[in-house]
């Protein structure tokens, strides 16, 4: 898989080695050695793993920090929002510093999302061809039939659930388990509009080997190491 390459400014911020604006005026001074030649272009790109120097020493990394967070719902998956939105970030506070989110969930939905510092498993996990499992508790106005169910994991405009389990029905609203692999954007509730539904809950409960567990709206905890390999160690799901 390719590796996604950043500014250098945006990488030294994203190490905790300088602000932004900071970082700027450190690479503009020629204080900023990459790979052994001096840089002086903020906007040139690196690997996370280039060698980056800064006045002759090589700064230690911090080490890498993976969290499992349940997004509530009114908050957005961006760092800064232009209308004042709260986001994700706001609700972490200083815990969000050097983050960023493998994969969002719109404002509405709440759930599961993984935040990391490690760019290189935040794109492993957004990749499509990792086809991660994103499991969903989802609810939707009115009585979903079952032929509808397999309509959804037939695939409808280019999307395509992998699974879809009724779990309870009745006239006003049904109640679902949809799985997908890919998680386009609004994925779930382009789908089962597609079938004449509209989603009133969303919830992610699973990102593959992970799994929200008893987390409250707004509680994070730490990628246990061992959940960590298993995300490393996952292989493409079949169908």
């Amino acid at each position: 898989m390719k590796v996604a390459r950043v500014r250098l400014d945006r990488a030294l911020s994203k190490l905790g080695l300088a602000s932004r604006s900071e970082a700027r005026q450190l690479i503009l001074a020629g204080r900023v050695i990459v790979a052994g030649k001096v840089v002086r272009d903020p906007a040139i790109t690196v690997v996370p793993t280039a060698r980056i120097v800064i006045d002759g020493r090589q700064p230690n990394r911090p080490a890498k920090r993976t969290l499992v967070f349940h997004k509530p719902r009114g908050v957005i998956t961006t760092r800064r929002d232009p209308e004042g939105r709260p986001t994700v970030f706001d609700v972490l506070g200083d815990q969000a510093h050097g983050l960023v989110a493998a994969g969002r969930l719109d404002r509405a939905s709440t759930g599961l999302l993984i935040l990391t510092t490690d760019t290189e498993l935040a794109n492993f996990l957004t990749d499509p061809a990792s086809r991660f499992v994103r499991r969903y508790v989802v609810t939707v106005r009115g009585a979903l039939s079952e032929d509808a169910a397999r309509t959804m994991e037939r695939g409808i405009g280019g999307m395509q659930a992998r699974s879809v389990a009724v779990r309870k029905r009745s006239a006003r609203e049904t109640h679902l388990i949809v799985e997908l692999t890919e998680g386009k954007n609004r994925e779930v509730r382009n789908l089962c509009a597609g079938v004449g539904h509209e989603v009133t809950r969303l919830k992610r409960v699973a990102f593959g080997p992970i799994e929200l567990g008893d987390l409250a709206p707004g509680e994070w905890r730490a990628l246990t190491p061992a959940e960590e390999r298993a995300l490393r160690g996952a292989r493409p799901m079949s169908r």
